[in-house]
């Protein structure tokens, strides 16, 4: 097999080696508050303002979002001009929880415990979502020198003090519960030969929090929730999407319309409470990045729940995780986990220098390779893109031989499909589009600013401020995700159910209308379209 690398990337490697002995327990210097900020409003896509619009409509008009957001939070409803009989639904539920990855899993688990009839519906099947495709691990603060109000901190700090604090509290506070609970469902957590967790340290943690099932920890959390909402017989109905949420004539979430995603026939499901569960927003690629996010990633309860009347918050602030692929063109944009720098690999330009620590926090290591990149022109040149070297073998010095192949297994094997030994030769990564920081607005008890409507995952916003640490997505996934069905399980029991309407979305298009706004698509999005302009059908 040979190496797929340009001769001009086997030179810049050659300058990569002859530093790397040196580099072995050398840490670099740290930035300071103050270069951290300069840096950020420099390079972070979030301060390019010319990929932000003004929201003209709805609860959060006259705030930015990106381009491709606004472009769907002001398109034209898929419902439009249909003649819907809300009056003899399809389905009739206690609990509808939208969307079929971790933390709609972890929401109708807990609903069904609570006692509640509760149904999935999701686009795609179940398990089909982003926490599949994560890769490092999950945070919790359960070992000795450790505590909750250090994580609290590391937290705050790492999304610049701007989360809601209550939402950061329940996160941490639940972080050891939730591990405790995913252990006992089945995970399986490295553990040492004491049957301990190993935990590791993730950019911007002060500890070592991070549990994780090699470099699988999404794939095998999502093992576990879906084997066990299997186990309960709790209903899903898959390749069917939710596009539009239903109210009763008290303003309250009673439902949503349903579509068949191969038929496109429409379902209409009632039910006391709704949790939206739909993930987050990367496959909208903002800005033209490439992202490492699952192929259903569209934004869409973001869409649902602003036309229902709920405020979105932080909706202008996305991650671009620092390590995506930059080559080769077969796995552009996937992820290079986080793990990789915490077990020692680090950061070098095309010169053979280290830049930056590669533990800083995600939008400022993102922003320094792209600084390196465009500013200082150190980008290392390949046939796909530019990007940095990410310095691989380093693994294997430090920790001894096997330990790259034993705690990345599926990264090594993703690279050697590719041509490319990563205990050998480091890797080129640059910035991909990887989570979405804003999201639905809720109360620590998960709920929306539209009664019955809950919201957990990554359609929260909130919860990480303007910038997320690693791992704390699978944990607010549990956490939020449990809490969700929890909540909505027990309210259920209490609601009654007036007449069903959609009066608010013909409310919100009237809106756009009185806005002069003319909907240039129609959303929620669902599914990204890769063809060529022009092209409306593929042989």
């Amino acid at each position: 097999m040979s190496l797929p690398y340009t001769a001009e990337m086997m030179e810049s490697i050659k300058k990569v080696e002859a530093g790397r002995a040196a580099r072995i327990g050398f840490e670099p210097r740290r930035m300071t508050a103050d270069e951290k900020t300069a840096l950020l409003q420099a390079f972070h896509p979030d301060y390019n303002l010319d990929s932000f619009e003004e929201i003209k409509v709805g609860p959060n008009a006259g705030q930015k979002a990106p381009k491709e957001l606004v472009e769907i939070l002001q398109g034209e409803s898929r419902i439009k001009g249909m003649d819907l009989d809300l009056t003899n639904p399809d389905y009739d539920v206690d609990v509808l929880v939208i969307g079929g990855g971790g933390a709609g899993a972890s929401a109708a688990i807990e609903a069904n415990e609570a006692g509640a009839n509760v149904m999935i519906v999701t686009k795609l099947r179940i398990g089909d979502a982003n926490t599949m495709m994560a890769e490092g691990g999950i945070q919790a603060a359960d070992k000795e020198n450790d505590s909750p109000a250090q994580h609290y901190l590391d937290v705050m700090g790492g999304g610049h003090f701007a989360n809601v604090p209550e939402l950061v509290e329940k996160l941490v506070c639940d972080g050891p519960i939730a591990i405790n609970w995913l252990d006992k469902l089945g995970v399986l957590f490295d553990k040492d030969e004491d049957g301990r967790m190993v935990t590791t340290h993730g950019g911007g943690t002060s500890r070592k929090r991070m549990h994780a099932a090699a470099d699988y920890s999404g794939a095998e959390i999502m093992r576990t929730l879906r084997d066990e909402v299997i186990n309960r017989q709790i209903p899903v109905v898959d390749f069917t999407a939710a596009i539009e949420i239903i109210k009763d004539t008290d303003g309250k979430a009673a439902g949503a319309v349903l579509m068949n995603m191969e038929t496109n026939e429409i379902l209409i499901a009632r039910a006391k409470t709704v949790v939206i569960a739909t993930g987050g927003a990367g496959r909208m690629h903002y800005q033209g990045f490439p992202t490492s996010n699952h192929y259903g990633a569209t934004a869409d309860g973001l869409v649902m729940a602003y036309r229902a009347g709920a405020p979105l918050l932080y909706q202008d602030t996305l991650q671009y995780h620092p390590t995506g692929v930059a080559f080769p063109s077969q796995i552009y944009g996937a992820l290079v986990t986080e793990k990789v720098r915490s077990m020692g690999a680090m950061f070098v330009n095309a010169e053979g220098e280290v830049f930056m620590h590669p533990l800083e926090t995600r939008d400022v290591a993102a922003s320094g390779i792209i600084r390196e990149c465009k500013e200082r022109g150190k980008g290392v040149h390949t046939p796909v893109a530019d990007g940095i070297w990410l310095d691989t073998p380093m693994i294997d010095m430090i920790h001894g031989e096997g330990t790259l192949e034993k705690r990345l297994p599926g990264m090594l094997r993703m690279y050697l499909r590719c041509g490319i030994d990563m205990r050998k030769v480091p890797i080129v990564i640059y910035p991909t589009l990887h989570y979405q920081n804003g999201g639905i607005k809720v109360a620590v008890n998960g709920m929306s600013e539209v009664e019955n409507l809950y919201v957990a995952g990554e359609a929260i916003g909130g919860i990480h401020g303007r910038n997320r640490l690693m791992g704390n997505s699978l944990l607010d996934i549990i956490v939020f995700g449990r809490n969700a069905g929890q909540q909505a399980g027990a309210k259920c029991k209490e609601v009654e159910l007036k007449e069903l309407t959609l009066s608010h979305v013909d409310d919100y298009s009237k809106m756009l209308a009185d806005a002069g706004i003319e909907p240039s698509v129609v959303s929620p999005k669902l599914l990204p379209d890769y063809r060529p302009e022009g092209v409306t059908r593929l042989i």
